[in-house]
């Protein structure tokens, strides 16, 4: 079989990193067509993968209109691999292998994008998503008790690794806090938002009290705060995240990837409240690894109240693995149902 992958973000190209090397060990052929957006390609670089990049067009409004070059871009350039089946996040897969009357295969677990959402049913042939979903895409849909994060942060791939203190130049155990910020350019965060400099200055000046402060920015960070830029490569983030003290966040995949590591997280932006991602919903109230709140000021002091918490990554771990008997190796299950999607 002959494998396009379309990837466009750097958490799509961990999601597929494993599954699409257990599929070329089997002897399958893959494809990539990946978005220069965000780190994506270095990631796939770093992975060792071969891949057809194309840049994004404009942000947020600009690229409204620009989403059918987009689209045509996709087809245009995967129309010399002559797939068999495309795989991806999104509506450009599904819309893709409709053009060429393929089957496709997408994983979705944003709930918000409710528009894009119900597109990407319409075309693709089977659509996974995690258990707790909360849309209901039809006959096609397929609810799997796992997150797309366990595609690359189960223990079947994910290792700790302790020298990652001395690259960010800490001593073997010293406390550390990482902060992640939003770049707020994507279509679906129209509307949203988060921190604001002011906050990002607030938790900066309050947290440090507690421990040694990182920045991790998915955009600019302001030039007054980069002396605490995390200072490691983007694929080693998971290694600063397990051994971290806590993640404060305004954005969405980071705050999951942390809490599946063990590390407690506050997330705080607008898409917190009614409506908001069934992963995060079970996240907080089934496994109690996460606080979700709108308010800047109300993350801040959880934060604070956190961090004054003594042995507060030793009870998080233990959620962790309360988590992990619970839900299934993704990698593993979506490897076997791509394999086998022609034979349904």
């Amino acid at each position: 079989m002959k494998y396009l992958f379309i990837i466009n973000t750097p958490a799509q190209a961990h999601t597929w990193k494993y599954i699409m090397k257990k599929l070329m060990q089997k002897g399958h052929d893959v494809k990539i067509l990946a978005r220069d957006y965000g780190g994506t390609t270095d990631l796939l670089k770093y992975f060792g993968f071969e891949f057809d990049g194309f840049a994004v067009r404009g942000s947020r409004l600009s690229r409204i209109p620009g989403a059918l070059d987009h689209f045509q871009k996709c087809y245009i350039m995967s129309r010399k691999y002559s797939p068999s089946m495309i795989v991806g996040f999104g509506v450009d897969a599904a819309v893709t292998a409709k053009r060429f009357r393929k089957s496709c295969i997408v994983f979705m677990d944003d709930d918000n994008t409710y528009f894009q959402n119900k597109i990407t049913a319409l075309f693709a042939s089977s659509i996974v998503t995690p258990v707790n979903f909360t849309m209901n895409l039809g006959k096609k849909h397929i609810r799997v008790n796992s997150y797309k994060e366990l595609a690359y942060l189960h223990p079947n791939y994910f290792e700790p690794d302790p020298s990652i203190y001395e690259e960010l130049n800490l001593k073997p155990n010293e406390r550390f806090i990482i902060l992640r910020f939003n770049v707020w350019d994507a279509i679906h965060d129209i509307g949203k938002g988060g921190f604001s400099i002011s906050d990002q200055f607030n938790l900066v000046k309050e947290l440090e009290k507690y421990a040694r402060v990182f920045i991790s920015p998915e955009g600019k960070l302001d030039g007054n705060l980069e002396r605490y830029r995390l200072p490691i490569p983007l694929y080693k983030i998971h290694q600063a995240l397990y051994y971290a003290q806590l993640l404060i966040t305004d954005t969405q995949t980071m705050a999951t990837e942390a809490a599946l590591l063990g590390t407690p997280v506050v997330r705080s932006n607008k898409f917190v409240g009614p409506g908001d991602a069934g992963n995060f919903i079970e996240l907080e109230q089934k496994y109690g690894l996460i606080y979700s709140l709108r308010d800047s000021e109300e993350a801040k002091s959880k934060a604070i109240q956190l961090m004054r918490q003594p042995e507060l990554k030793k009870q998080w771990l233990a959620k962790r693995q309360n988590l992990l008997a619970d839900k299934i190796d993704l990698t593993e299950f979506l490897t076997d149902f791509i394999e086998k999607h022609q034979e349904r």
